[in-house]
């Protein structure tokens, strides 16, 4: 058994790409996209015509509508490959809008449905984990809309999420190791800090167990990793997406991988049940140096793609 099989006995794997031609060969259970894998696959010769056609069908419109039509093409296109759910993005430029992130969630989902998609079952509204993007996802939620709260580093962030009551998070593994790396420097010992002493590994294994301590329905997924060791440590995680080239790490190789995050294990853990108000929440994330600027930079870039998949539409025009 070749370990992404091994994998899949406890964890479901979902696949992170917008390169929607890759999925056949891995069978991922669900796909996750973002701006960024949406601007690196509309690059690509094989996906340049569907920007193309979204302009050219569409040019009337405002160009987030745009973009938000295009987001569901790719959507549409992932779910007739894959038998479970994709995860479209709201636009990050709306992560401290409330207001704006539900009317702009209520839309994509709305053209999914245009499409037949059954949403309550196959799509998740990815927002960031800000304070406005998890008021938002409580809203959504209420309303039979499920979220994927990305962008997540901390604990704070987690525990606000699972009282929100949303759908799942997505916990950045690699980005969580790359800031406790580089803060390192010279001192970074990367045997030591590997498999189930990564940092990254440590926060989602964290949070994994205060859910299953506290009974919360959120599902956790591990994202962003940087090689399969990180994958491995979290191997029964409720999901992990993974790109393409790890997938494809795992698929090739046949070392043992143990089963590493148990559920009825972390049930019998004395772990605190903790509530977090807005003050709190702020003053938490606040404490937090990684989380604080991982947030802020991953907002920042997603929100930089999405101003470049724009210019792209523009060229179109």
């Amino acid at each position: 058994m070749n370990q992404l099989d091994a994998l899949r006995q406890w964890t479901t794997v979902v696949a992170d790409t917008g390169d929607f031609r890759q999925l056949a060969q891995f069978k991922p259970q669900d796909a996750t996209t973002n701006p960024s894998l949406i601007l690196k696959a509309v690059q690509k010769a094989e996906y340049r015509p569907l920007l193309d056609e979204a302009v050219k069908k569409h040019g009337q419109l405002a160009t987030d509508e745009i973009i938000d039509r295009l987001l569901v093409r790719f959507g549409t296109e992932i779910l007739s490959l894959i038998p479970g759910r994709v995860s479209t993005e709201v636009d990050a430029r709306l992560s401290f809008d409330t207001a704006a992130t539900v009317a702009r969630a209520e839309r994509i989902v709305a053209l999914y449905r245009a499409q037949d998609v059954d949403t309550e079952k196959r799509v998740l509204i990815k927002i960031a984990a800000t304070w406005e993007g998890i008021e938002a996802a409580r809203q959504l939620e209420q309303k039979g809309i499920h979220t994927n709260l990305t962008l997540l580093f901390s604990f704070a962030q987690a525990v606000a999420c699972g009282a929100a009551g949303v759908q799942l998070i997505s916990p950045f593994v690699g980005r969580i190791y790359d800031w406790h790396k580089k803060a390192a420097g010279s001192t970074w010992d990367e045997a030591a800090r590997a498999g189930p002493n990564d940092p990254g590994v440590q926060s989602v294994r964290q949070i994994f167990d205060y859910y299953k301590k506290h009974g919360i329905r959120t599902e956790v997924m591990g994202a962003s990793f940087r090689n399969v060791g990180q994958i491995a440590a979290l191997a029964g995680c409720d999901l992990l997406t993974i790109s393409p080239e790890l997938l494809g790490e795992l698929a090739a190789s046949e070392a043992p991988l143990a089963h590493a995050l148990d559920a009825d294990a972390a049930r019998a853990l004395d772990i605190p049940k903790l509530v977090l108000d807005e003050p709190a929440f702020r003053f938490a994330l606040n404490e937090d140096a990684m989380a604080t600027e991982k947030l802020a930079e991953g907002i920042r870039a997603f929100a930089a793609d999405a101003v470049k998949l724009e210019k792209l539409m523009e060229e179109v025009a």
